[in-house]
């Protein structure tokens, strides 16, 4: 029964086997459907991905202190995200603030954190515009991630609704995300992008479209942020004919 679920599960990773075995569980945050770490694992942040949140539209997000010992959680503070139905999150680099992403609305927004790592209220939300080809998925935006760049200088929202990866200045002194000098990247009509993710090396970066199952790579200038894309791949053998759409995109270590 959903209704009965705890929030957040604490799994134990048996590196040896690979066994997972349950250690713990947070009740209290509806829908957590994306989770990130702060820096050095002692903060978690979770989306609540809703519609409507304590009787005023938008969805939220959750601060967790982490017990450095068991791993387990214990709720801080929720924010709203400034948006409906969050989907994404990230922490920048230095740690001081949580970007999100609102797929129903379709925008991004800045929330601050606290020395004691709870959340303070969005210091900046930015509403994305426009449409693309698919007539229903892609009929306003819809943005799905923002990841902060290698250099923690730029921060990439990829909008399925809108066929673009839209480019921020990450403003650490303001807590604002004003756009880069080139404020978008258009991807290809209908591909519907989803996930973003830089390589190691901070030269390339990799876009995963839910619409269409391709694969972008680009290479990044981390100077100005801005991508060059390089190439275009089917995530689908040939010859695939099932319904399929995309999701998640990492590159290992």
């Amino acid at each position: 029964n959903r209704e009965r679920e705890e929030g957040i599960y604490l799994y134990h990773l048996d590196l040896a086997s690979g066994a997972l075995s349950p250690v713990d569980a947070v009740s209290g945050v509806k829908n957590p459907s994306f989770l990130a770490l702060g820096p050095e694992s002692r903060f978690l942040y979770a989306v609540s991905e809703m519609q409507e949140l304590d009787g005023k539209p938008g969805g939220g997000v959750s601060a967790f202190a982490i017990d450095s010992g068991t791993g387990s959680l214990s709720p801080l503070n929720q924010q709203s995200s400034q948006g409906a139905g969050p989907c994404h999150l990230s922490v920048d680099q230095t740690g001081r603030f949580v970007l999100v992403a609102n797929y129903s609305s379709g925008g991004v927004a800045m929330l601050p954190v606290q020395d004691d790592g709870s959340l303070g209220e969005a210091t900046d939300a930015v509403q994305h515009e426009g449409s693309s080809a698919h007539p229903q998925r892609q009929a306003g935006p819809h943005a799905h991630s923002i990841t902060v760049s290698p250099e923690n200088n730029y921060a990439f929202a990829a909008d399925l609704g809108i066929d673009k990866i839209m480019v921020y200045r990450i403003d650490l002194a303001e807590g604002k995300l004003p756009p880069n000098a080139v404020p978008s990247v258009q991807v290809h009509a209908g591909a519907g992008p989803r996930h973003f993710a830089f390589h190691p090396n901070g030269r390339y970066a990799y876009l995963i479209n839910e619409l269409d199952n391709t694969v972008v790579a680009y290479t990044f200038d981390g100077t100005n942020g801005t991508l060059q894309d390089i190439q275009t791949l089917s995530t689908l053998p040939e010859g695939y004919a099932e319904t399929s759409y995309c999701a998640d995109i990492h590159v290992s270590p």
